[in-house]
């Protein structure tokens, strides 16, 4: 996408959508009382240190991890830094083409007509601006919610340049012939960065939940919600890599970009 298609949305400026329910949606029927005791619901922030209002947008998204707003339901929060605001003078550290082209997946989804920052889609089927805690927490609220999986998490790092992840459970929730995606994304908070260029020159921006790596487990269709689940994900990992900063986040997500199953694991401070 050219420049000209990309904004950088400031506070009272506002922007949402949903995305209705597809037939193609692969979940089992779920019961009142399953709603109720259902699992996390993923909220997905598309920012850049290069964009002069997402670090406010960072602040918010933070308070939302440390319960701030005292929300019933639980969250997996991720943090994608996209790379289309590099141009400004600032080169983001944690941007990513890779992020970049997720975003633009959703923005394909959920017919917008342009890819912009600071932006929160709440389990693939909503979106609104990061710019106000009103909007984002009853985007929240509204979003559909499911039983999380079982999986189960184990740990190593086979060099000091690696970690494995291996998952073991059910993702109770049925799959049909559609199929589903299991990702998992390795992410990491407690970030400080001084920006000495760009939109941000001379503040320090602090980021939270920074997908730095996102793997897919496995594809899985036409299985029971039982059915037992299993894989193993390799990541490299950079330098500075503090596992007691870092997170794994586990989702499932269909062809329509609808995540209907989530879990949070924090990593061992010693691996």
């Amino acid at each position: 996408m050219a420049p000209r298609l990309f904004s950088c949305f400031g506070r009272g400026a506002s922007s949402s959508s949903h995305q209705g329910t597809s037939s193609e949606i692969a979940t089992a029927d779920i019961s009142a009382e399953e709603q109720r005791r259902a699992g996390p619901v993923v909220v997905e922030l598309f920012t850049s240190q290069g964009c002069a209002t997402s670090a406010q947008a960072e602040l918010l998204f933070s308070r939302l991890g440390r319960g701030d707003f005292e929300l019933e339901m639980p969250l997996v929060l991720l943090a994608y830094h996209v790379d289309y605001w590099d141009y400004l003078g600032w080169k983001d550290p944690f941007g990513s083409s890779l992020w970049t082209a997720r975003q633009k997946a959703y923005v394909e989804a959920l017919n917008l007509d342009t890819m912009f920052t600071p932006q929160v889609v709440v389990q693939g089927r909503a979106q609104c601006v990061v710019n106000e805690e009103d909007p984002l927490l009853s985007c929240i609220k509204s979003a559909p919610r499911v039983p999380a999986p079982s999986f189960q998490a184990a740990f190593q790092m086979p060099t000091p340049e690696s970690l494995q992840v291996s998952l073991t459970g059910a993702l109770r929730s049925k799959v049909d012939q559609h199929g589903v995606n299991i990702m998992v994304a390795l992410y990491e908070s407690g970030l400080v960065t001084d920006c000495q260029k760009g939109e941000n020159k001379g503040r320090v921006i602090a980021n939270d939940f920074v997908v730095r790596k996102l793997e897919k487990l496995c594809s899985v269709k036409d299985i029971a919600a039982k059915k037992t689940v299993s894989g193993t994900v390799n990541f490299s990992l950079w330098e500075g890599f503090n596992s007691g900063k870092c997170g794994v986040a586990v989702f499932a997500q269909n062809a329509s970009h609808h995540i209907f199953g989530s879990q949070n694991f924090r990593l061992p401070e010693t691996l």
